[in-house]
């Protein structure tokens, strides 16, 4: 071990490089602002979820403020066409959006062996013996397309389930994406559509090889590296969970190596050192300075002080790994949107709210955009203190987190913040 960190330089550190250290930019984002943050992050999570907003326009508001989405879903979803020349979509931290660059490092997942896709694959290729082939040709000549009209294919037999419906043609779509034979993208209302990897990418597809990809090994110490530079410090965990690779040596992804391997290797070329942090039972890594290092690649930095505030999405790469917020952050969270509701400790879609480098509070929100409101139907405070920060009064949280609110609902085209009075926090966020 070479150095020392105290748990408050950790924070700020991890803070800094999440962009959430300091306060907003008071200019207006743009475009370029959007792809700062892919590129620093090298990912921006997707999920179907709509009670406040979709996952990918959370943690830029968190870090830029208000803005606006359609043009972020330019940037992302690019013309008419569907192409951007910026991103691609593929399994990066569960479904996401990742820039351009990385898509030579994605190769390996796609072509990699896992038993949904063998599942699939026989599945299809039992029940409808040539859909693939099909789907895969009208896809190439009709692209970009949505699963509903490439149905016809394979009409759906036998009555509608009603939820998580899916058909032989959905299934095919989502095997082909997934290995790399069609690529995908999002068009109206989030719909995902599908189109040739030549038009999309500009490169054959995966199953083709066409010579693209990188091998295995270097894609792993690719990912594991720019996972680095996304969080700044952390444990061989914390970073391997970013891409979601493999930590144990042996795992089928990471191909005979693993996590202690790829730090080893950071260490080796000069992008990280070995740190402890007070109170963590594991060595971490901290990204540090290196003359060879490529254009991503950033070193940590604590800025000593951290002054900004943000409300993060469950979908935000800070709250992502569980054990890293509960050591960090002393918060102990989990989404509860499919807990059942006797059982929710905090509400259905809560929202972690940072204040400088602490953790402290949650909010139960919700858009209700008929009505033009942003409904916080409960507010609370956390108990939890952690090493170097001082506890700020509930009043002072409360006129801070009832500012991020405001800022919220004028993002979202919301009138109105109503403040439903549950939760430990609520009255001194009503109050504010």
């Amino acid at each position: 071990m070479t150095d020392s960190l105290s748990a408050a330089q950790a924070r700020r550190t991890f803070l800094d490089a999440q962009g959430l250290a300091r306060r907003r930019p008071s200019r207006r984002p743009r475009a370029a602002d959007f792809q700062a943050y892919l590129e620093s992050q090298g990912v921006l999570q997707l999920d179907t979820v709509n009670v406040l907003a979709r996952a990918h326009y959370m943690p830029l508001f968190s870090r830029l403020g208000g803005y606006d989405t359609a043009a972020l879903d330019a940037h992302l979803w690019g013309d008419h066409a569907g192409h951007s020349p910026h991103v691609f979509e593929h399994w990066g931290h569960e479904a996401s959006v990742m820039p351009r660059d990385l898509l030579p490092a994605m190769h390996h997942r796609m072509q990699g062996k896992a038993s949904w896709k063998s599942r699939t694959r026989a599945r299809l290729d039992r029940e409808r013996p040539g859909l693939l082939e099909q789907v895969r040709a009208a896809v190439d000549a009709e692209g970009p397309v949505t699963a509903g009209q490439l149905e016809h294919l394979a009409p759906h037999e036998g009555p509608r389930g009603p939820w998580w419906d899916t058909t032989h043609v959905k299934d095919a779509l989502e095997y082909l994406f997934i290995t790399g034979g069609v690529a995908a993208s999002r068009g109206r209302h989030f719909t995902r559509t599908y189109d040739s990897t030549a038009r999309a990418w500009g490169l054959a597809a995966a199953d083709e090889r066409g010579g693209w990809g990188l091998p295995p090994a270097q894609a792993h110490q690719l990912l594991f590296d720019r996972g680095l530079a996304a969080v700044g410090i952390g444990t061989v965990r914390d970073l391997c969970d970013h891409f979601r690779l493999p930590f144990q040596a042996g795992a089928r992804e990471a191909g005979g190596a693993g996590g202690p391997a790829w730090a080893a290797s950071a260490v080796e070329r000069g992008l990280a050192q070995w740190v402890t942090v007070e109170g963590w039972k594991e060595p971490a890594l901290l990204a540090t300075a290196s003359a060879g290092a490529p254009a991503w690649h950033r070193p940590a930095s604590d800025p000593g002080r951290a002054t900004g505030a943000a409300l993060l999405s469950p979908f935000d790469p800070v709250c992502w790994f569980r054990p890293r917020l509960l050591r960090m952050f002393g918060m102990d969270y989990r989404i509860e949107i499919y807990t059942p509701e006797p059982k929710r400790v905090f509400g259905y879609y809560c929202l972690p709210f940072l204040l400088g480098d602490q953790m402290v509070g949650r909010v139960d929100l919700k858009a209700d955009r008929k009505a033009g409101r942003l409904l916080v139907q409960a507010a609370w405070r956390e108990e939890r203190t952690v090493p170097g920060a001082r506890r700020r009064k509930d009043d002072e949280v409360g006129v801070a987190l009832r500012h991020e609110l405001e800022l919220m609902a004028t993002w979202l085209g919301l009138h109105e913040v109503r403040i439903a009075p549950r939760g430990n926090l609520a009255p001194s966020l009503m109050a504010g």
